[in-house]
Parts: structure tokens; sequence; C-alpha cells
């Protein structure tokens, strides 16, 4: 960790450099449309026409915007509505790096050999997200399982081959795709979310920083261990990068928490600004947040009314503990917290679940900020974060939203922990 402070003190040292969008990002892009929805066409259709990105692959499939029923599809319909002709389109885009997935699609697979439970659930993004790790060499298999969640709680993800890097991502080095969507309540939520990616992106090209603060809200109910370990690794340091992973019970939580530190400590070297909150509180009723991680509704002491008054700056992403939320974009009452709720509320990136994940899956804070705030993309960013994908997770956003001026490259130079 000492390395990695000197090299951020160094890299703060020379100033964030002026950034451009480059055009050429949006032909890494492909988004999918399902004809059989129109919040989908409405949606694609915005994204296209105010972001350029001219690539698209229609589908058919069941309409997630009308039901929460639809919100899941069977994985013999989704292999043949959305991944066959999805696969059948990148085999000869080989450029292609990032997929848009939008509000209309299902979010939730069933009936999927490697998924949870009797009903073998994965989210659709995750397993797209490993469309094609079964024939990359050293794609390496994660077996999940945790008595705490009962015998039925076992299933197979992937290890993310991009976790920790510190090269940006490509299809050609790393396999895979990083997989987003353009999601929320109602479809104006969905493309408010490329509003505020356009807008973000608009302070970054001008040269400036964004002023929001970044906020860490620990539990710290949940205990420590030592952030000079963080961030934590599925892998444990005796296992070669070849060796397939056996997940059996949930990292302790806190894990989470000393990443959050770990996370305050280095955007603190670089004066981004950060606040982290360290006591019983549930902190709420801020403007202008930049980032936000908590434990959301498992905070032991968690306020509803102040998860709902947060407010966000263009640019803004997000991360909970929380096992559930990315279990539904549809208006619905009870349950664990939404990052829906969020995304309603401002926020411009998300990630979250639709089952449970367990602590393992949720996105290091350290890294997913220490990466954005360098220049990366949401995408880039959030799925750097995230140990497993072919899992239950879901990222929101527009990938190519970028909110902070580059830094030099000499980042590079510190270690990965994969």
């Amino acid at each position: 960790m000492l390395r990695h402070l000197l090299i951020l003190i160094l890299l703060c040292a020379f100033g964030a450099a002026t950034a451009t969008c480059d055009s050429s990002d949006a032909d890494r892009v492909v988004v999918v449309r399902n004809l059989g929805s129109e919040v989908s066409r409405t949606i694609v259709d915005d994204y296209s026409r105010r972001c350029g990105v001219r690539q698209i692959v229609d589908v058919t499939c069941a309409d997630s915007a009308s039901a929460a029923g639809k919100e899941t599809i069977a994985y013999a319909d989704y292999l043949k509505a959305i991944e066959s002709p999805l696969r059948a389109y990148l085999a000869s885009h080989p450029q292609i790096d990032y997929i848009v997935l939008t509000k209309g699609i299902p979010i939730r697979l069933a009936g999927v050999p490697q998924g949870i439970g009797p009903s073998g659930r994965l989210a659709l993004d995750s397993v797209l997200a490993a469309l094609d790790y079964e024939s990359t060499p050293g794609a390496v298999r994660v077996d999940i399982s945790d008595r705490n969640y009962g015998p039925a709680f076992r299933g197979q993800a992937w290890a993310n081959r991009f976790w920790n890097s510190q090269a940006p991502f490509s299809h050609a080095v790393f396999g895979g795709y990083l997989v987003t969507r353009l999601d929320g309540y109602t479809a104006a939520d969905a493309m408010a979310l490329t509003t505020r990616s356009l807008a973000a992106r608009g302070v970054r090209d001008a040269g400036k920083a964004p002023t929001g603060t970044i906020l860490l809200d620990i539990c710290p109910g949940y205990g420590f261990t030592d952030k000079t370990k963080q961030p934590y690794s599925i892998r444990s340091p005796e296992q070669d990068a070849t060796t397939p992973i056996a997940i059996t019970r949930e990292s302790r939580y806190g894990e989470y928490n000393s990443d959050m530190q770990l996370a305050g400590d280095l955007l603190g070297v670089c004066r981004i600004p950060c606040r982290v909150e360290a006591t019983d509180l549930f902190l709420g009723g801020l403007s202008d947040v930049m980032g936000y991680v908590s434990w959301g509704s498992n905070d032991k002491h968690y306020d509803a009314a102040a998860y709902h008054a947060l407010g966000f700056a263009p640019g803004a992403i997000a991360e909970t503990a929380v096992s559930t939320s990315g279990r539904t974009f549809l208006p619905t009452r009870g349950g664990q917290s939404l990052m829906a709720d969020l995304i309603a509320q401002g926020v411009t990136g998300a990630k979250g679940y639709t089952d449970e994940p367990l602590l393992q899956a949720i996105a290091s804070p350290s890294i997913m900020f220490e990466r954005y705030t360098r220049g990366w993309t949401l995408a880039d960013s959030l799925y750097a974060a995230s140990a497993l994908v072919g899992w239950q997770d879901i990222v929101i956003g527009d990938p190519l939203c970028r909110a902070y001026p580059e830094q030099p490259q000499a980042a590079s130079q510190s270690t990965p922990h994969q």
C-alpha cells in the first residue's frame, strides 16, 4: 500500500492533464435494442443519437419494462433471442469492448446450469460480460457456496480477468466484455443517465475536475480488518493464476469497511474531496455527491430518509453492499435498498445485484475510485473493482462516461493484486 501511495503522490504532483473525448470510443460500443419494447427502442434511439453510437444489435424478447415477472427470462430463451444474435455480431466486429443494454431487456436468467438455487438464477448482464470465457486460455472458474444461505446456495462464476488491472480494458487483451445498462424506474430515468454522462464529459473536456465530494459511509459495527491488505482478493496467496477457486463462505464484513478506509486514504493523497463517515451515523441529505459507497439498508443504523435524501453531481458513481440492490427496476415496496432509487436521485453510474452475490462480489471502493479519479471510464472503473463475472452483477450507466481528467500513465507501475 505504501508504494501505491507514493505513486499517487507523484501523480498528484504532476496535476491532471486535460482530456478530450476520443470519437473512436463510440466504435468500441454496441447497444442492444429489444424490438419488442417501446421503452428499449426509445432509449437506444436517444443514446445512439447523442453519443454517436451507430452499432446496434436488434433482438426480440419479453419486455421487462412492462411487468416484474418479465424481468426474468428463461436461459434457453435468452440463448436464442439475445446471446445468439449478439455473438454473431461480435464475431464480425472484433473492435467491440462495451455492450450496452437498456430498460426493456430482462435483467435475470433462470434455469442456468451454473446458477444459484433451484431456479438457477444469474444476472443476464454478468453472463454476457463473461461471453467466451469458456474458450479463453487462463480463464478460471469459481465454485461458490455458503451454508449460511442454505444448501441450495451453490453456483459457479468466473474470476474476472480484468480485476485490479492497471491497464484499461480491451476485449482483445482480457476477453469478455464490459456490459452496462441504461435503466431506471422510467424511460426518463434511463435516458437521464446519458444526460449526466455528457454533462460530466463536458466538464472534463474543459480541463476541469469535479468539485463534488466522494462519500464513504462505514458501518463500524461490522468491525475492521487490516487496510494494508486491501483490496481483498478471492485468490489465496498460495494459489497460482490457473488454479480453480472455491468460495465456501462470505468474506468478513470488516474487509469492506477497511477497503473504504483505504479508498479514503488514496483519495486524500490526491486531494480529491472525500468524506469518510466512520461513526454510527447513516449519512444522508448531502447534495453534489460525486461518489457513494455504503452498506445501504444493511447498515446497522440505516436511515431510509437519509438514503433517499442523497443528491448527486453529474458523473457520480455508486456502490452499496446490498445483496439485491439490482433485483428490480420497476417501482416496488419493501425489501432492501435499491440502486434504482439512486438513479432517480441523480447518480450517473452504479453497481448492483439481482440476487445474493456474497460480499466478495461487491466492487472494491479503493479500486473503483482510484481508477475513476485517474480518468478511467465508468465501466472500466467498476469492472476493474469487481472480482467476478458470470454472476449476479449489474453495472448501470454509459460505459464511456469519464468525469475526471486523465492522470499521467505512471500509475501503471503499481503492482496488481490478482
